[in-house]
């Protein structure tokens, strides 16, 4: 029986600055933000402009991500969500062809002013 080992894998990539600017719009949509709060029970979310590729499960990723991203997985002031495909596809991103986002936590909704 062949045994399973872990794999080095580079979760680095590069966005075109038209797909990148795509998805950014539809990461920040306000009926996006929406839907992430609905779905997270948060009164208000921020798009972090920070993006990585999942990597698989290893002893050196846990969590499937670069050692860099997990304080924001640990942190209670962020969350990690998985971009959606119909936006990638939107974006017209292949490769790769996973990507997750990071939003923070706000206090109160960006779209609407402080009282």
């Amino acid at each position: 029986m062949p045994s399973i080992r872990p794999v080095d894998f580079d979760g680095a990539f590069e966005l075109d600055a038209s797909a990148r600017q795509t998805l950014f719009e539809l990461l920040r949509s306000q009926g996006f933000y929406t839907q992430v709060c609905q779905h997270t029970g948060c009164g208000a979310v921020e798009f972090t402009e920070l993006l990585f590729q999942p990597v698989p499960y290893s002893f050196n990723t846990p969590h499937g991500m670069a050692k860099q991203y997990e304080p924001y997985y640990q942190s209670e002031d962020y969350l990690i969500i998985n971009v959606p495909a119909n936006f990638m596809f939107k974006a017209k991103i292949s490769h790769p062809n996973r990507l997750c986002a990071i939003y923070r936590k706000a206090a109160t909704r960006p779209d609407i002013p402080a009282g």
